[in-house]
Formats: C-alpha cells, structure tokens, sequence
C-alpha cells in the first residue's frame, strides 16, 4: 500500500524512481540560509579537531587546505543538528522512503575558487545501508552551476549495483575514489539556485567538477539518511537520530562491500 505523499507531487516522485534524484524548492526559507551562513562563516575560523581541520595559514596553492569539507557537523554544532532534522527535509524524505528517515551525516563543503571537484563515486559504497539505502540530501548554500563545481549526476544509475571504485585523478579530484559510469551514460550537470535541495539515491552515480570561477565558492550543506527499516550501517554513520532527536543505533555493518574487507575502513565521504 503506497503512503500518502506529505511534500511531493506524484511526478516528483516517479521522477526520483525513474531518474533516481529529484530537485525540491522552497524547503528552506532565506531566514534558514542566513543562519546556515552564518554558522558556517563561524566554523570557518576555527579548528575542530577531527572534523574540520583548516590550515589557517595556507599558502593558497590548495584552496581545500584553508577551506577543507566539514565532516558531521551536527556533532558540535546545534544548528547544524537542527538543519540536519530539518522538518521539509524529513518530509520528502518520508515520501520517498514511504516511511520515516533516520539521520546518519552532515558535511558542509565551502568548495572556493580554484579547488578541486570530486570524482564519480557511489554514497552507499561508504553508508552501507542495508536493508533499503541511504538518500542524501544535498542544499545548495550558493547558486550552483558548471562554472563553479555544481554536482554531476548519471542519470537511471540508481538501478546498478553498488560498484568497487577504481582510483581518481588527483588533479581534479581530491578523493580517491572513482566509479566509471556505464558506456551509454554521460554525467549532467545539476542547475542549482540558493535554497534548492537535492535529493539522490545511494546507488546513483554523481560527483562534481573542479571549481572553475574567479570569485564564486560554492558552499553545500550535504546530509544523508537511512529508511527506519534498516537494520545495518557502517560505523562511521551512528548513532543516527530521529527528526526528535532521538538517538538510533543501528548494527554495525561489517559485510566487507564490493571490494572485500581492505575498503572497510575508507571514509571519504
């Protein structure tokens, strides 16, 4: 029995089946932005180990070394946590689980001018969401675009299985992994204004190019979820947390993935 949509239309949604992402305005209010900028700007001046590690003296010959990616946010900060529950998030979320979502990251990637995108890669490969998958959740902070590294999506991908990565182009990538779309299948670019959310499957091929502009970061605020009927997860991803802010610990999963054990302990997400 199917559940009735809360946020979505019923294109939305096929759209997301079919295509295996799916765009949704008007989730944040500009007042939402502000306070995510605001928080962000703040974090930017300071070291938080093992989450955010800038070198706050960086030469500039590597952007991503003074404005590296914020890794779980929500862990130290309460408005990232509260973005991260964010009530029209978990709305589309539960109109595409058909049931309610759990919360397992948040990221903040400033992406400045000049640095370097990231290869094609797979969100599951790092979340191992069994059984279901993972979605994330990816709200362009800035207009998002080619010129300026926007996200790359492979169309229909979310149908493959979840695939061993070869090894990226360091020039271009600053992860190492890379995941070779089918033969048939480009990467599109994704056109993103401020306050857009896009929402993508686990298995779904994406990643992004190399911020080519003069002067235009191009700041992401990314959290990924887990369907409530999941048992398993990578460790790296718990607890997860309940829209409440209820604690959720799901087992851990020790299946070694598509590459055996040695990629058990790769998180580059």
């Amino acid at each position: 029995m199917s559940h009735p949509l809360l946020t979505l239309t019923k294109e939305q949604k096929l759209h997301f089946e079919k295509e295996g992402y799916v765009i949704v305005k008007g989730l944040f209010s500009e007042q939402n932005l502000a306070e995510i900028d605001e928080t962000f700007e703040e974090i930017s001046r300071q070291t938080v180990p093992g989450y955010f590690e800038p070198d706050l003296h960086a030469d500039g010959s590597d952007p991503l070394k003074r404005y590296p990616r914020v890794m779980h946010p929500h862990r130290f900060n309460e408005t990232a946590k509260k973005y991260m529950l964010h009530q029209p998030v978990l709305e589309v979320l539960a109109d595409l689980y058909e049931e309610e979502a759990l919360a397992a990251q948040s990221m903040f990637y400033y992406k400045p001018p000049g640095s370097r995108g990231q290869a094609l890669h797979q969100d599951n490969f790092y979340l191992q969401v069994e059984p279901g998958n993972c979605i994330a959740a990816w709200t362009a902070i800035d207009a998002a675009d080619e010129e300026n590294g926007g996200l790359l999506v492979v169309p229909k991908t979310n149908t493959l299985e979840i695939a061993c990565p070869d090894v990226a182009d360091a020039k271009e990538s600053f992860t190492t992994h890379y995941v070779k779309p089918p033969k048939d299948e480009k990467a599109m670019p994704i056109i993103m204004e401020r306050g857009d959310v896009l929402f993508f499957n686990g298995n779904l091929i994406h990643g992004s190019y190399r911020n080519k502009s003069k002067d235009r970061y191009r700041r992401a605020f990314i959290c990924h979820y887990a369907n409530e009927s999941a048992t398993h997860i990578s460790n790296h991803y718990r607890p997860l947390y309940r829209q409440n802010g209820a604690l959720v610990n799901l087992e851990i999963n020790s299946n070694g993935g598509p590459c055996g054990d040695e990629f058990q302990n790769v998180y580059p997400h």
